[in-house]
């Protein structure tokens, strides 16, 4: 890759952000197609936020993808947001084009398409429990209430945020523990968003002898590309499926949005199991 005055640069932020493996499968799609742009990580601080935004609106960057903890903070400083990141009430992918700054979700579509590729299907009609309760969470509960999943749980550490998501996107249940263990039990679907699925430290949010084998178990936490629960799921006969699907689509879908061509998937995908071979 040759960095000249003309190369374009889209990128990413976060805090923290050094976990990220966007830079790989972007830049993968971009070596692949010969295009002149570059993908370069972001650690913004929260209270640095704000700041970073103008300064890659002064700076001519053509896109940012918004990972945690800014999906939600960041629409304060768009000029534009689409239908359905305004439904979801967060933002992922950031446009910056004639001077405004628009934002998209890509994550919804990202998690449907990860699941379509498994040959996996929505329950629809059914019942599915998402744990956590940001930005992702509420782009995963929108989508499973388009696609028409019937009730949907929603579970976090914090059950305050778990109740205020539930009632901002109207008509959702948020549990406590008691309910939680049969809510898991009875779902056909249940999916973490948690970004402490990362750190073994913490302890797995659901009891996995809570889960039924005919569930579905989604670990949208794609670092480790195996997760605990995604462990502990397999060991009950569950049928799991990890993050790094809905990684690769929901960047794929933003890649075409900054630059107008549809990107190589599959070159995307073994730059990111590339990834995480050379650890």
């Amino acid at each position: 890759m040759q960095i000249t005055g003309q190369t374009k640069i889209v990128g990413i932020i976060g805090a923290p952000i050094e976990h990220s493996r966007s830079p790989q499968i972007h830049n993968a799609a971009i070596a692949a197609l010969g295009l002149d742009y570059v993908y370069v990580p972001f650690h913004v601080q929260p209270d640095n936020l704000g700041a970073a935004i103008e300064g890659f609106k002064a700076a001519n960057v053509v896109g940012i993808n918004v990972t945690i903890p800014h999906k939600q903070n960041v629409i304060t400083y768009l000029d534009e947001i689409s239908r359905e990141a305004t439904l979801i009430g967060a933002v992922n992918t950031l446009i910056f084009k004639d001077g405004a700054i628009s934002g998209e979700n890509t994550d919804a579509p990202g998690f449907l398409q990860a699941m379509q590729e498994e040959g996996l299907d929505v329950p629809e009609g059914g019942t599915a429990v998402v744990i956590g309760a940001g930005g992702s969470a509420r782009a995963i509960v929108v989508a499973l209430a388009l696609a028409g999943v019937q009730t949907i749980c929603i579970t976090n550490r914090t059950v305050s945020r778990a109740v205020a998501l539930a009632t901002d996107l109207s008509g959702k249940t948020g549990l406590d523990d008691p309910k939680l263990s049969n809510a898991v039990g009875t779902s056909q679907l249940i999916v973490n968003t948690a970004s402490t699925s990362m750190d073994v430290s913490y302890p797995l949010l659901i009891d996995p002898e809570w889960l039924e084998p005919q569930s579905i178990v989604y670990d949208i936490v794609y670092t480790p590309p195996e997760t605990r629960l995604l462990r502990a799921a397999a060991e009950k006969g569950c049928h799991t499926i990890g993050g790094l699907g809905m990684l690769v689509h929901q960047g794929a879908i933003a890649f075409e949005k900054w630059t107008g061509v549809n990107p190589p998937v599959e070159s995307m995908r073994q730059a990111l199991q590339g990834a995480f071979d050379q650890k």
